[in-house]
């Protein structure tokens, strides 16, 4: 899978839960900006493309 496609699943998959985040965070008093989001979904790439990979490479050796 190329690199783009991953980052557009990742995309999906982040905005799919973002409103849960938001409530868990409202509800916590934490305000989330579009200024806040940012920091967090780069990290959220980073792991998610980790586990992605390390899944990959676990499917590959079993073979």
């Amino acid at each position: 899978m190329n690199q783009d496609k991953s980052m557009e699943f990742m995309q999906q998959i982040a905005m799919k839960y973002l409103p849960q985040a938001k409530q868990t965070l409202d509800e916590a008093g934490i305000e989330l900006s579009p200024e806040m989001i940012q920091p967090f979904m780069t990290l959220f790439t980073q792991v998610m493309g980790e586990a992605y990979e390390l899944g990959k490479r676990d499917a590959l050796h079993r073979d």
